[in-house]
C-alpha cells in the first residue's frame, strides 16, 4: 500500500485506503499469484527442509476448506488452531477464511486449563492440531460439549482423525465464500495481563488495515529477493498478521521455523543459512542476540527488523546498527488495533526509546479519561481514532468490554505516553506501570533500557513497591548476563550506573537478582507478577 516518499509529512497526508467492498484473506493469500511462486520454507525441529509453492497452499487450503464443511461445519463457526509454525498452521487459517470460518490461534505452549478457557470461551467446533498436544486436549475434551472435530497432523489417535489421509481424499477446488470486509475471520485472545484473556474478534478487513503498519517498519517491503521470518509464534497476532499473513498477501515467501526454547547462536545461523533478508525480532530476542560473541561471523545480510512489544532504547538500536548494519525499527500496536505506531530510518529520524510516528492511514492521539485530545508533551492515554480498518470489531461476546475500550470514538490501548511536537509517541508504561515516587511520575522502559547497558545485566525489570515516604520506591530485577555473580557491590555499581546515566530520582534503590523475568508468551515482561512478589 506504501510508496516511498520525499519526507514523512508527504507519506502521511498523501496516503488513502485501496480497500475493496468484498474481501477474503484466505483467497488473497493462496489464489493471487502464480502457482509456481515459492510461498513457504519449512525448517523441521530435525534440520529437513521442505519448500511449498503458492499452488501448494491454494490446494491444501482448499481441500482442508471442503473437509471441514463437509464434517458439518458453517459460516461462521469457530476453528481452533493448536500449532507451532508449521504448513498445516498455514492451511489451517486459510481454509478456514475461505470456508467462512473463524480460525482461533493457540499457542503450543498453553497448559490444559488456558486451552479450556479459549476453546470453551468462542465455543470451537473444530481443532487442527499435532501430537504434542494431544494429551492437553484428551483432559479437557468432555468439558468441550461443543467441540466435535479433532484434526491432527501426525496421524489418527484416539479422539483425533488424521487430517492428511482426510485431506488427501478431499477436492482441491473449493469455491470461498463471497465475505465482506466486517464479517468475522479471526479471534485473538489477549495475553490477559490485564485480567482474564479477551477474544479479540477481528474482521477480514485486519489483514489489508495491518500492511502500511508491515511495509513502513520494513522499510517499504516487499523488495525483489525478500524473505521473512520471525521466531515469534504465529499464534500471536505478531508472528500471524505481522509477518505470514502479509507477506503471503505480497507474494514474499515465509521461513517456518520455531524454537522450542530461544536459542540466540541459533537465530543468527538460521537468518544466515536462509538467507533471511527481513524480519520481525520482539525486544527480548534481540536482547539476548546482544549476548552472542562475534555475530560477525554469521555473516547475516538483513534489509530490515522491526521490533515491538517493548521500548527499544540507544545502547539496543546502538548494537543493531554494528551487528546488522541498518537500524531496529520499533513499531507498537495490540491485538485489538495492531501496528499504528511506527519508525522507518530510511524515511525520517529514528529517536531512541521513541515508538516513531502514526502509520499512514490511522490517526494517534493522547488523550485523556473522557477522550479529549492532549496538547503535544502531556502524559496521557495513547488512543487510535475510529473507524480503521485494523480496529477489531469488539470482544468475542463481551459488550461491556468493547464500550470500555472506548471513550467517544478514541480506542484506548490501556497504554500511557506523550506526543512531541515533532509527530514521535513516547511510552510511558501500562497505566497499572507507571511509578509514582517522590511526586515524579517514571516510566520503567527508559530505566530497563539503561539497566541492559550495563555490561552485567543481561534483562531487567523495572516497578513501583510501595514506600511510606516516596509513595513508591523504584525496584529493579536483574537477570546477570554471563560471567557475572550476584553480590551487593554489583548491585551498588548498577544503582550508580543508572544514577548517573539517567538521574538521581530514577535509580532503582532496591535491586534484587534473579534467574529469569516472568514473561507472556509474547515476550513482554509481566511487571504486575513482579508487583505482587513486592
Amino acid at each position: 500500500m506504501l510508496t516511498r516518499a520525499p519526507d514523512y509529512r508527504t507519506l502521511y497526508d498523501g496516503f488513502r485506503w485501496p480497500i475493496p467492498d468484498r474481501y477474503n484473506i484466505g483467497v488473497d493469500c493462496s489464489d493471487k499469484h502464480p502457482p509456481d511462486r515459492l510461498a513457504l520454507i519449512y525448517r523441521a525441529a530435525d534440520g529437513c527442509v521442505t519448500r511449498f509453492t503458492f499452488g501448494d497452499l491454494s490446494r491444501q487450503s482448499n481441500r482442508l476448506a471442503n473437509l471441514l464443511t463437509a464434517s458439518g461445519l458453517a459460516r461462521g463457526d469457530r476453528v481452533g488452531v493448536l500449532l507451532p509454525q508449521a504448513p498445516e498452521t498455514a492451511f489451517a487459517h486459510l481454509a478456514a477464511f475461505k470456508a467462512g470460518l473463524v480460525s482461533v490461534p493457540l499457542f503450543t505452549l498453553f497448559g490444559e486449563e488456558a486451552l479450556e478457557y479459549r476453546l470453551k470461551a468462542c465455543g470451537a467446533k473444530a481443532l487442527v492440531t499435532d501430537a504434542a498436544s494431544l494429551p492437553k486436549i484428551a483432559e479437557i475434551r468432555d468439558r468441550l460439549p461443543e467441540l466435535a472435530l479433532v484434526l491432527c497432523i501426525d496421524g489418527p489417535a484416539e479422539g483425533a482423525e488424521d487430517l492428511h489421509a482426510l485431506m488427501d481424499r478431499a477436492s482441491d477446488a473449493f469455491a470461498p465464500v463471497d465475505t465482506g470486509l466486517d464479517d468475522p475471520a479471526l479471534i485473538i485472545f489477549t495475553s490477559g495481563t490485564t485480567g482474564p484473556p479477551k477474544g479479540a474478534l477481528h474482521g477480514h478487513r485486519v489483514l489489508l488495515g495491518h500492511l502500511p503498519g508491515v511495509e513502513l517498519p520494513q522499510e517499504f517491503f516487499p523488495e525483489p529477493g525478500d524473505l521473512f521470518w520471525t521466531p515469534a509464534d504465529w499464534a500471536w497476532i505478531g508472528g500471524l498478521i505481522d509477518v505470514l499473513l502479509p507477506s503471503l498477501h505480497h507474494g514474499v515467501p515465509v521461513l517456518a521455523y520455531r524454537m522450542g526454547k530461544f536459542d540466540p547462536e541459533d537465530a543468527f545461523r538460521i537468518l544466515a543459512d536462509f538467507e533471511v533478508r527481513n524480519a520481525f525480532m520482539p525486544p527480548t530476542a534481540l536482547k539476548l542476540m546482544r549476548q552472542v560473541e562475534g555475530p560477525a561471523r554469521f555473516r547475516v545480510r538483513m534489509r530490515s527488523i522491526g521490533s515491538g512489544g517493548e521500548t527499544l532504547g540507544e545502547e539496543l538500536l546502538a548494537w543493531g546498527r554494528e551487528t546488522f548494519g541498518l537500524t531496529l525499527n520499533e513499531f507498537y500496536g495490540q491485538t485489538e488495533c495492531n501496528l499504528v505506531l511506527s519508525n522507518c530510518a530510511s524515511l525520517f529520524e529514528v529517536r531512541p526509546g521513541s515508538m516513531g510516528r502514526a502509520v499512514p492511514g490511522h490517526r494517534v492521539g493522547i488523550v485523556d479519561a473522557e477522550g479529549r485530545e492532549l496538547p503535544d508533551g502531556e502524559v496521557g492515554a495513547i488512543a487510535v481514532k475510529r473507524p480503521d480498518p485494523v480496529m477489531f470489531l469488539g470482544y468475542w461476546e463481551n459488550e461491556a468490554a468493547t464500550r470500555a475500550k472506548f471513550a467517544g470514538d478514541w480506542l484506548l490501548t490501556g497504554d500511557t505516553g506523550r506526543r512531541d511536537e515533532d509527530g514521535y509517541f513516547w511510552y510511558v508504561g501500562r497505566d497499572d506501570d507507571v511509578i509514582t515516587t517522590a511526586g515524579y511520575r517514571v516510566g520503567p522502559g527508559e530505566i530497563e533500557d539503561c539497566l541492559t547497558g550495563h555490561p552485567a545485566v543481561q534483562l531487567a525489570a523495572v516497578v513501583g513497591v510501595p514506600d511510606p515516604l516516596r509513595t513508591q520506591t523504584i525496584k529493579a530485577f536483574i537477570v546477570p548476563a554471563a560471567g557475572h555473580e550476584p553480590s551487593d557491590a554489583l548491585a551498588e555499581t548498577i544503582k550508580s550506573h543508572v544514577k548517573t546515566k539517567l538521574a538521581a530520582h530514577e535509580y532503582p534503590r532496591i535491586v534484587e537478582f534473579v534467574d529469569s523475568l516472568p514473561m507472556t508468551a509474547t515476550g513482554k515482561i509481566m511487571r504486575k507478577a513482579l508487583r505482587e512478589r513486592g
